[in-house]
C-alpha cells in the first residue's frame, strides 16, 4: 500500500511559515530539529480522529521557487469549511492568489494560493451545489 501518511513544507523562514499555517489552518507545531539535524516542525492539522495527514516544516536546503516557475513537487490541497474566509487569511497572512477559486461543478470549490515562502498549495470547500 502506498498511502499518503507525511508532507513536509520547505520553508526559508521558519517563524514566519510556522505563523502563516497556524494562522490560516489553526496548525500547531512540535519541535523535531534535534531528530532532523537542522530545523523541522512537526506540523498537527487537527484531531487524530479527524480524516487527514499531519507533516512538517522542513527548513529549505537549496533555493526557493521561482516566480512562475511551473510546479516542481506535490501541491497540498486543504480541506475548509468556507473558502471564502479561508482566502480571506491567506491574505491577511501573506499568501497570494496563484489560482482563483473555480468550481468542480457539483462537488466543491476548488483554488491555489502561494504561502508566504513561496510554495503552492490548494483550498478545497465540498458544496454539492457549486458550478
Amino acid at each position: 500500500m502506498g498511502r499518503l501518511v507525511h508532507f513536509e513544507i520547505h520553508v526559508s523562514d521558519m517563524e514566519r511559515a510556522k505563523n502563516f499555517y497556524g494562522n490560516v489552518f489553526g496548525w500547531s507545531f512540535q519541535d523535531w530539529s534535534d531528530y532532523a539535524g537542522m530545523p523541522y516542525f512537526g506540523a498537527v492539522t487537527g484531531v487524530e480522529d479527524e480524516h487527514g495527514i499531519d507533516g512538517a516544516l522542513m527548513q529549505r536546503q537549496g533555493p526557493p521557487p521561482e516566480p512562475n516557475q511551473a510546479m516542481n513537487g506535490f501541491a497540498c490541497t486543504m480541506g475548509v469549511e468556507s473558502y471564502d474566509i479561508t482566502e480571506a487569511k491567506i491574505l491577511e497572512n501573506g499568501g497570494q492568489v496563484a489560482m482563483p477559486k473555480y468550481a468542480l461543478p457539483g462537488m466543491a470549490w476548488q483554488g491555489y494560493y502561494k504561502d508566504t515562502e513561496g510554495n503552492i498549495f490548494g483550498i478545497h470547500q465540498p458544496d454539492k451545489n457549486a458550478k
